[in-house]
């Protein structure tokens, strides 16, 4: 499983394991214990992870999810020390510890507790796709 494989819903909690598309959407199945399945139609709101970026001040202007999920393993190995009730100040430093030029007006707070909770998530039931393999390396 790569990033390219998970996969957000607007509106709804957590992530998905997209397993394959369908005439009206795409099959998903949750990143939990449960692995409850569902069908996501065309109305709703479906983000690859791979195609989900945030904000910097660089000259690229975004720094790509991927990266961003593998400095925090590389740097906190799963213990970020933040949480959903974190203080906005905790969120931010945590955020800047990682990404140093991150776009501070156009990053909120809320999208900091989901990048936590998604690499939570990540750590916790696709831990693969947080390591560097081989053939990363020889692209990069």
């Amino acid at each position: 499983m790569n990033f390219k494989d998970i996969a957000n819903v607007s509106g709804k909690p957590g992530l998905y394991r997209v397993l394959k598309p369908t005439r009206s959407g795409v099959i998903l199945e949750s990143l939990d214990e449960k692995k409850t399945k569902f069908v996501a139609g065309m109305s709703s709101r479906v983000s690859i992870l791979s195609d989900i970026s945030i904000y910097t001040l660089t000259e690229e202007g975004a720094e790509p999810l991927e990266s961003v999920m593998k400095k925090i393993e590389a740097e906190y190995q799963g213990d970020t020390g933040v949480d959903a009730s974190s203080s906005d100040a905790e969120l931010r430093a945590f955020l800047k510890s990682i990404l140093p030029e991150f776009d501070e007006a156009r990053v909120y707070t809320s999208d900091i507790k989901k990048l936590n909770a998604w690499y939570q998530i990540i750590r916790k039931q696709a831990p693969e796709v947080l390591q560097d393999t081989p053939s990363e390396e020889k692209e990069a």
